[in-house]
């Protein structure tokens, strides 16, 4: 097991910040939890603490922007999209160059429950006209992520989790914004696919854990990690589909607006005709174990292996 997405961004603001400087950090009351407590601990100057009062900071990081800085802005997940508004018209009708980061995305947040859990961000973050939206799928993609916003001048939404994922990248991996990549294909490659398995997030080593387990029993799946949400990768979204007699989307996240829903909407833009089965959250949350919870609600690896072969005949 490898690092949750959160603490791989804190130790990226740390080793990027000399790099960046107009690198500033904002923070409601979580730096602790937003891993953002060592940068703000050996970079006094760059880091403010606006307390239970994330409006203001969201504000407060758009006028930064304004000034020329690049603010780095984090809270929980539910609670930046509790702020949609001031997103809305102090950062997206400014084209104001900020980063808002949200932590504790989804149902992995555990036992912290239901009022905890953004499960409703990519959806809200996904309609903001020129909003990048991002979800790295391991550590090393998430360092990379990190890096590739800092330089990107524009909005960005990075959604993050609390739980620790598994490595699904290589070493050699390059972080390239808006593009799918294939994290695990059976050896050797199939010409044709029972499925191709897009995910994103926490939900990404749960969808290798499933294809190897197919592997054995005559079906090829293909696992592709959708680190962009928007812009989505729809070229990409085509080729994959090719040779893949279904597409499966999982999602530790609402079932309406977030991976799933840029996947339908690019597959019937393209006129792809090919059925999309979407594995998402359909329920408030509630307290328990992430890997409770992903059981209860659909996304674990059994259920991500009977979404690919269901109502097919083995090969």
């Amino acid at each position: 097991m490898g690092k949750a997405t959160r603490e791989a961004f804190g130790e990226a603001l740390v080793e990027l910040v000399d790099r960046f400087p107009g690198l500033v950090v904002l923070d409601s009351d979580l730096s602790k939890s937003t891993m953002t407590a060592d940068f703000a601990k050996k970079h006094p100057q760059r880091h403010f603490e606006f307390g239970i009062a994330e409006s203001n900071m969201i504000a407060a990081a758009a006028g930064m922007a304004l000034m020329g800085k690049v603010p780095v802005c984090t809270s929980f997940a539910c609670f930046l999209i509790g702020r949609l508004e001031t997103i809305r018209v102090a950062v997206t009708l400014n084209r104001a160059n900020v980063k808002l980061v949200g932590t504790h995305a989804g149902l992995g947040i555990g036992d912290d429950g239901a009022s905890q859990m953004g499960l409703e961000d990519l959806a809200a973050m996904r309609a903001l006209p020129g909003m990048t939206v991002l979800q790295p799928g391991d550590a090393l993609e998430a360092k990379q992520a990190v890096e590739w916003m800092l330089q990107h001048d524009g909005p960005v939404y990075l959604r993050l989790t609390r739980q620790k994922l598994d490595d699904v990248h290589k070493p050699d991996y390059k972080f390239a914004c808006g593009k799918l990549d294939a994290v695990w294909e059976p050896e050797p490659k199939a010409k044709h696919f029972q499925a191709t398995v897009i995910a994103s997030g926490g939900t990404v080593g749960g969808a290798v854990a499933a294809a190897k387990d197919l592997q054995p029993k005559g079906f090829a799946v293909r696992v592709v990690n959708a680190g962009t949400i928007a812009p989505f990768d729809a070229d990409g979204l085509a080729d994959f589909a090719r040779d893949s007699q279904r597409l499966v989307t999982v999602e530790d996240h609402n079932v309406a607006g977030g991976l799933g829903g840029a996947v339908c909407e690019a597959a019937a833009a393209l006129g792809l005709g090919k059925p999309v089965v979407r594995l998402a959250v359909r329920e408030t949350g509630e307290s328990g174990l992430p890997a409770e919870l992903y059981e209860k609600h659909g996304l674990s690896a059994p259920h991500i292996v009977d979404a690919c072969i269901k109502n097919l005949e083995q090969p």
